[in-house]
């Protein structure tokens, strides 16, 4: 089953729904040291049903993570954007890029970017955030780059010890 949803496009990439030919790079990302923030590593049947539950997501929710390329390829080189599970008190802008070789260049900021305006401006969303691991610094100034600020009162996911950024809404005056 292909999910039929848009793809939104920026200047260097392509955001699109999720597919099984995602699932190598996300097994190895998931396996990999580099998914500590994410709850991993996991190994491959767990990393199994996370992919099950970002393709999920699409299906019952009629939005989710986007998987992100660089325009003119169809590898996925990360995952980013809306993200509502149960159990989640408030919608969040999820991201993460699967290989270290895409940090520094503004990859994971255009793609957020992206993903957040069209959860304001598309999905209707009034309020997002992201709930990021006090020690991954690089998704606090992604975070910060994106104007989100730190929101100490508001609550987190059962159980989580997680900062909370709140994103600005676009379509609100500051």
């Amino acid at each position: 089953m292909k999910l039929d949803f848009p793809d939104i496009e920026t200047e260097r990439l392509v955001l699109r729904p999720p597919s099984l030919d995602d699932w190598p790079g996300f097994a190895a990302f998931v396996a990999s040291p580099r998914s500590v923030h994410v709850g991993g590593p996991k190994p491959e049947d767990q990393a199994w049903r996370a992919f099950g539950h970002v393709v999920g997501h699409w299906v019952l929710r009629d939005f989710g993570a986007y998987v992100v390329c660089l325009k003119g390829s169809s590898r996925a080189i990360g995952l980013v954007g809306p993200w509502a599970p149960v159990g989640w008190p408030e919608p969040e802008i999820a991201w993460s890029l699967w290989d270290s070789a895409y940090e520094g260049q503004g990859i994971a900021c255009e793609a957020a970017r992206a993903a957040r305006d069209h959860a304001f401006r598309t999905l209707g969303w009034t309020t997002a955030v992201s709930y990021i691991q006090p020690e991954n610094v690089r998704s606090i100034r992604l975070a910060e780059r994106l104007g989100a600020r730190l929101d100490d009162a508001a609550p987190r996911p059962d159980g989580e010890r997680c900062l909370v950024y709140r994103h600005p809404n676009p379509g609100v005056a500051a």
